[in-house]
């Protein structure tokens, strides 16, 4: 089973708020996932983040693969250094 770190898009129209969850890359975007360790919210000025940096180390560690945005926001945040 290939385990990713993405985002899932919640909020209403035109108003999208996105949490961190680790899925399996087979499930759809919006659907189950296995754990969610943070939120993203873009609409803010300063781009709200919110992670739980123990958890993504621990599914980095145990070979999740974080998608390129989520990437982005780890390394932004300290959390995904370069490995």
């Amino acid at each position: 089973m290939a385990v990713k770190i993405r985002l899932t898009r919640m909020g209403s129209k035109k108003k999208p708020f996105y949490r961190v969850v680790v899925a399996d890359s087979r499930s759809p975007r919006d659907g189950k996932f296995i754990d969610q360790i943070g939120h993203f919210n873009p609409l803010l000025e300063s781009d709200q983040v919110k992670l739980d940096a123990e958890k993504a180390k621990k599914w980095l560690d145990n070979g999740a693969q974080p998608t390129d945005t989520v990437k982005a926001l780890f390394k932004k945040h300290g959390v995904y250094d370069a490995k």
